[in-house]
């Protein structure tokens, strides 16, 4: 395996870095020992791969010295052990930034100095100077701001000096480094908020908040919304073991946050010396900050203090060894996999569809609803809105007409599967078969099939798919009802769905923005909370355990069973794949070979990260990365290329995820007629076959 494809698993390759939050114990004015242990952690942040590591407010000296702040001793002695902890920084290709006070010019400042292969790129002085309860700041230390210095003179270095600087890694694109201190994030507006506005992507705090009960919940929820206010990454450092206990406590808290979501946290309270990382995903933030049109609007209306900023370039590169993905990464982007998050996300879009279905009957008068019912997942999931639709307003469940239309490739599994499932909820359950009406039509056409031949080709599909379509709708006339389309966001994508009949086209689609694995779980959320009584769990299993197919090709062409002789993810590929394809591809706009990667991370190993709660052993499924790059491949030529103009032409639906939707009045607009061949290209050059 050549260097270039060993260089494909690691993160760096992919936009990532690797960062690091440390918690060394404090030794009140003992800097010297101090320096050793921040010494010591810098070398493991180094082996580890990470290009950037934050310690704790004042940790070159302890935060609680009070008073011997005014000791020139203690001073001098800070300076001298920060010398050594700069020195050391010539052996290693990392960030490092340290707490460390430096008297200038009469005043005495709480900085963080940012290190880097023995040079102090910049001294980040504290702004606001908590004088309140049990910290009266004011009475040691001068804020940094407005302090009339560009640059400060500190361990025999000229240095640049101020909350304004950015440190830019020429490197690794994207990552430029911002550090606040501690009560700087209390504030109602944080410096780091004008760094974020001013490019900055990694925020980084040296802290020493004390600890009070309920506090390390309110640090957590300052981080998390700041970091998804700023689109940024957020680094929190807090000072603990050592520090004097005079009047207060501390907890060591350190975490870490990307765009509102915490990735890494410490252990609290803990006797032991504390160090934690995090894969930063800076392609991700900035990609974000491209798209949500409120950020560069925002940094308009404060483009004075924008301005401010200085920015200051080093030559930080990526670790020349792959250094592998720690990031979990998920099987299921549209599915939490955390049992509390998934029950509570299942539970919001079961409201989402049945509040938008139950709006538009509402504004459009119209009493009833008719669908057609495969027995397969996405039409048994649209009954299922439908039915909560008639609960909440208050009408039978009768008034839903579901319409049961056996073709030739309908299998007795489904068929019975919808029949039963009707008739367990008590909705009108009719049967057409189109068998007659499509051998009209294809002999009308002059088909092969007409005449005996057993051909069957793409029209002989659509006609079924059309007849069923065109039944639907006259229904609906005769009975003042709308039709509700059953298609999902996966089909979609795909381009799996005859265009203008099938599911392609109804009056209002519940599923539109509902990929395939959603519909699973929220089929299976249903099942567990027991929403319905009787036997309708025991149908639902049955059609969750049943093949996905389209159900048009005759069973007896292809198979013995009483499973659909068609099997979708045989022809396309798995689902579980193409919902996370689609997920990286719309939400992020990632190349495919990003996509991959990440696909590789999450799909890799059965038995690594976590699974969605009650999902089935047997579904628990491994793919290896060429497995991966060929269904990638599948994809972005359906998505790109032939697949488009269908998504141009589709009903109203109610956007259920944050992951979007492909609406071409909403998240999604693109021409129909372009070729998927650099996407294509992109994934051939640079993602490996094994």
């Amino acid at each position: 395996m050549g260097k270039f494809t060993e260089l494909f698993f690691s993160l760096y390759s992919h936009g990532m870095v690797r960062v690091a939050a440390c918690i060394p114990e404090v030794f009140p004015a003992q800097p010297e020992k101090n320096a050793e242990r921040i010494i010591a952690f810098s070398q493991r942040v180094y082996e580890k791969g990470a290009v950037v590591a934050v310690f704790p407010e004042l940790s070159l000296c302890g935060y609680s010295n009070e008073d011997l702040f005014h000791q020139n001793t203690l001073l001098k002695a800070a300076e001298d052990s920060f010398r050594k902890v700069l020195e050391f920084s010539k052996e290693i290709e990392t960030l490092l930034i340290v707490g460390c006070p430096i008297s200038v010019l009469g005043a005495l400042y709480n900085c963080g100095l940012a290190i880097f292969k023995g040079k102090i790129l910049a001294a980040f002085p504290k702004t606001f100077l908590p004088n309140y309860r049990e910290f009266y700041e004011k009475r040691q230390f001068t804020s940094g701001y407005q302090s009339g210095l560009e640059e400060i003179h500190f361990a025999g270095m000229t240095i640049p000096f101020g909350s304004n600087i950015l440190l830019e890694a020429r490197g690794i694109k994207n990552l430029i480094v911002h550090s606040e201190i501690c009560e700087d994030l209390w504030s109602p507006i944080p410096p780091s908020t004008f760094a974020a506005l001013a490019g900055a992507t990694l925020l980084t705090n040296l802290s020493a908040s004390n600890i009070t009960i309920g506090k390390a919940d309110y640090r957590r929820q300052l981080c998390s919304s700041h970091s998804a206010a700023t689109l940024s990454a957020y680094i929190y450092a807090g000072a603990g073991e050592g520090e004097s206990t005079n009047d207060l406590a501390w907890d060591g808290h350190g975490a870490i946050f990307e765009n509102g979501i915490q990735l890494s946290e410490d252990i609290r309270f803990s006797f032991e010396e504390q160090l934690i990382f995090a894969d930063i995903d800076l392609e991700r933030l900035v990609n974000d900050r491209m798209k949500i049109t409120t950020f560069s609007d925002t940094k308009k209306l404060h483009l004075e203090r924008v301005r401010e900023f200085r920015r200051i370039s080093f030559d930080l590169n990526p670790p020349k060894a792959v250094i592998q993905l720690e990031r979990e990464v998920h099987r299921f982007p549209y599915v939490p996999s955390v049992g509390s998050d998934l029950e509570d996300r299942c539970s919001e879009a079961h409201k989402i569809q049945i509040s938008g279905l139950s709006k538009r009957l509402k504004s459009s008068n119209i009493p009833n609803l008719v669908l057609g019912i495969s027995g397969g997942l996405d039409s048994t999931h649209a009954l299922i809105i439908a039915a909560g639709v008639m609960d909440r307003l208050g009408l039978p469940r009768h008034n839903i007409f579901g319409v049961t239309m056996p073709g030739f490739a309908t299998s007795p599994r489904t068929k019975k599967n919808a029949v039963d499932l009707m008739e367990a909820l008590g909705v009108t359950s009719l049967e057409i078969d189109i068998k007659p009406s499509c051998l009209q039509m294809l002999k009308d056409i002059n088909h092969p099939y007409s005449e005996g031949k057993m051909l069957y080709d793409v029209t002989f599909e659509n006609v079924q798919a059309g007849e069923r379509t065109s039944h639907l709708f006259r229904l609906a006339n005769l009975n003042n009802a709308m039709v509700i389309g059953t298609g999902d966001l996966s089909e979609l994508a795909l381009g799996w769905c005859t265009y203008g009949v099938g599911d392609h086209m109804s009056h209002y689609n519940v599923n539109a923005s509902v990929p395939k694995t959603l519909i699973q779980h929220l089929i299976r959320w249903v099942v567990s909370r027991n929403i319905f009584l009787g036997k309708v769990n025991m149908i639902l299993q049955s059609i969750l355990e049943t093949e996905i197919s389209p159900e048009l090709v005759p069973v007896e062409a292809n198979s013995k069973d009483d499973q659909p002789a068609q099997k979708t993810e045989q022809i396309i590929g798995p689902y579980e794949l193409h919902d996370f394809f689609i997920y990286y591809t719309t939400r992020f706009g990632f190349t495919p070979s990003k996509v991959a990667f990440l696909a590789f991370q999450a799909w890799k190993n059965k038995t690594l990260g976590r699974w969605p709660n009650n999902f089935p052993d047997e579904k628990m499924h491994e793919y290896k990365i060429g497995e991966i790059k060929k269904w990638l491949g599948k994809f972005l030529f359906r998505f790109f290329q032939i697949s488009q103009f269908k998504r141009t032409c589709v009903p109203n639906g109610p956007k259920v995820g944050s992951g979007g939707s492909l609406s071409p009045r909403g998240d999604w607009r693109a021409p129909s007629d372009i070729s998927a061949q650099i996407w294509i290209e992109e994934l051939n050059r640079s993602v490996p076959e094994e």
